[in-house]
């Protein structure tokens, strides 16, 4: 077992020049560009009192985090499933970490920073108009302690946006199949259009005007 910084490291070359000075403190304008094109973003997070890391999936429109300058990202808090697991890791440690992932792109941004919950209006009233109709109840900022592009090998291994690579239609079980495995007769059974159909309900009483649940 590794057990010691000495032993991990006597097991990996040293890192490349290239991929140390790539690391930057601030966006520049490859990574603003980045982060306007990007329609997904994990979130990670760690509480206090032995919490465990999470590390949750938002969504939205290319660009739906918004580059406030070349030091701050705001991060809009859409509707999900209420638990705030994100958001009550960031009001006891305010660390955050977001991998933003591009459609066909290879390569993933990766920002480290320090964040902010916001429900002022200033800041709500920014996504107003950004794809939703009603404002979101708050915002995520995001101060840029840390921006560093990967490189796409794991994209590639992984085949991510490859067409072959896709499940096929009926090879995985429906969310409902999943969760009827798990929690037994407690779930009542949805087809797969009809769970499309909810949550697309909930996109629209939520505000969204665009976008549809896959």
């Amino acid at each position: 077992m590794i057990d010691s910084l000495a032993a991990l490291r006597a097991l990996y070359p040293e890192a490349s020049v290239r991929s140390r000075a790539k690391q930057t403190d601030r966006l520049d304008a490859t990574q603003r560009r980045f982060v306007e094109h990007a329609p997904l973003c994990v979130v990670a997070s760690a509480g206090t009192g032995g919490a465990l890391a999470d590390a949750s999936p938002r969504g939205g429109p290319p660009g739906f985090v918004q580059v406030e300058d070349e030091r701050a990202l705001l991060l809009p808090d859409a509707g999900g499933n209420n638990r705030l697991d994100t958001l009550e890791n960031l009001l006891q440690d305010p660390r955050i970490g977001l991998l933003f992932l591009i459609p066909g792109v290879g390569e993933v941004l990766r920002v480290n920073g320090l964040a902010e919950l916001r429900d002022e209006a200033r800041y709500t009233e920014r996504f107003k108009a950004d794809g939703v109709s009603a404002p979101p109840r708050l915002v995520i900022r995001v101060a840029v302690r840390e921006a560093y592009l990967h490189c796409p090998k794991a994209l590639m291994r992984s085949r991510l946006w490859a067409d072959e690579a896709r499940a096929a239609p009926g090879t995985f079980p429906s969310m409902n199949a999943m969760l009827r495995a798990q929690l037994g007769a407690a779930i009542v059974p949805e087809t797969e259009a009809e769970a499309a159909a909810r949550y697309r309900a909930q996109l629209v009483a939520e505000g969204y005007r665009q976008g549809e649940p896959g």
